[in-house]
């Protein structure tokens, strides 16, 4: 990777110093990093899980030092900067970079460990025992296993982002375990949360607690007791994005739910999710999918005959 470089999932397939167990438009998962050392400074545009094998690494992540360890995990959301990488030289890594689209798909509801863990409590590093270590090291056998073996089975592609997110949901145990047991500290300290980080994280906490999730950024400010500025402005702060685009994706994220997982009606899907109608669910789809809600639920695009 070359310096100042924004990592991206492209950037990282067709780089000839990483070890590209899997990509796709929405997952690259890393086998090694051989020139890692030589990164300066890089933008990391997606979701990353980084896994110490072996040796130490350090760096800068957005100016925050951060140390990893043999058999420590790191957990680092999208959109940061990565400087000053020091690596011992018996340092190993597994990795996996993913986008927020398929991070929100895979973990749905429990997505809300995730943002705990990164966002609000800021924690980006969890220490595996070896028997949680050897899961990984299996886990990773069982993809190799399938990608080598797998290519002509029409649902390829599914099975292995089945084993992704078993990983991955593995992973969030460890990481609610260690919010737990964090949990002591936190209400023993009040300086622990900032009063933006509350009011932030009694976001997410009505984001991932209402049915329907569509609704202004005043009116969830409102629930909060705080301006709809103030709310902007402590989402950003405390994330990277604002609070529209918070609602978006999880709205977002409930109707690929919908539309892919379950077999609602299109009209049953826009009255849970309280569309006014499905022309306008059709709409919405539409512009933030590019598909309509039949197309998306199965997968093609339709072309028009004349």
């Amino acid at each position: 990777m070359k310096q100042h470089e924004e990592v991206t999932i492209q950037t990282l397939a067709n780089s000839e110093d990483i070890q590209i167990g899997y990509s796709d438009e929405d997952i690259v998962v890393v086998d090694s990093i051989q020139q890692f050392a030589e990164v300066n400074t890089a933008h990391v545009a997606m979701n990353t899980i980084v896994i110490c094998t072996y040796g130490k690494v350090q760096a800068q992540i957005n100016g925050v030092v951060m140390e990893l360890h043999k058999n420590q995990v790191a957990i680092i959301p999208q959109n940061v900067t990565v400087t000053d990488v020091m690596i011992s030289p018996d340092f190993n890594l597994k990795a996996m970079f993913l986008t927020n689209r398929i991070l929100q798909s895979f973990l749905h509801e429990k997505m809300s460990i995730w943002n705990d863990m990164v966002y609000i409590h800021r924690h980006h590093v969890v220490t595996m025992d070896e028997d949680e270590m050897l899961f990984y090291t299996h886990f990773y056998e069982m993809l190799s296993l399938t990608i080598a073996r797998g290519k002509d089975n029409p649902l390829h592609i599914e099975v292995i982002q089945s084993l992704l997110r078993s990983a991955i949901l593995g992973l969030c145990g460890a990481m609610k375990q260690k919010l737990l047991s964090d949990d002591v500290q936190f209400s023993t300290s009040d300086s622990q949360l900032s009063t933006s980080n509350s009011h932030f994280q009694r976001f997410l906490d009505l984001l991932h607690s209402n049915d329907v999730k569509r609704h202004t950024v005043e009116a969830y400010a409102s629930e909060l007791c705080i301006s709809p500025k103030y709310l902007t402005a402590v989402c950003k702060k405390s994330s990277g994005k604002t609070a529209n685009e918070w609602i978006t994706e999880h709205v977002l994220e409930d109707i690929r739910y919908y539309l892919r997982q379950t077999d609602y009606s299109i009209k049953q899907i826009c009255d849970i999710l309280a569309f006014p109608n499905p022309s306008f669910f059709g709409k919405y789809v539409k512009d933030h999918f590019g598909m309509t809600p039949i197309e998306f639920r199965t997968g093609h695009k339709m072309t028009k005959t004349r």
